[in-house]
């Protein structure tokens, strides 16, 4: 699903809202978490999941083409864990 199927089915859930209100909420929530995240903070939905930020150090890694030893900068990277409900219900639990 991407964020326009989204918008969409949740207007057709709800007839009272209009679109473009719909998707300004959409945009707001994940604004929210992404700039949640950036600030180095965790956001935790119950049931679905956790979001987080984890950090990589600096490596050296090889060019896979040419063996070549490269460096690899340190870097932030998401982290999405699943939630108990969401885990159980995707193994039919």
């Amino acid at each position: 699903m991407i964020r326009s199927e989204l918008v969409q089915k949740l207007v057709d859930d709800n007839p009272h809202l209009h679109q473009r209100d719909v998707e300004r909420i959409v945009s707001t929530i994940f604004d929210e978490i992404i700039n949640t995240m950036a600030g180095g903070d965790r956001v935790e939905l119950r049931g679905f999941g956790a979001f987080s930020v984890k950090k990589r150090d600096s490596r050296t890694g090889r060019n896979p083409r040419t063996g070549e030893s490269v460096a690899v900068e340190e870097k932030h990277v998401p982290f999405f864990k699943t939630g108990k409900l969401l885990r159980d219900r995707l193994n039919g639990k």
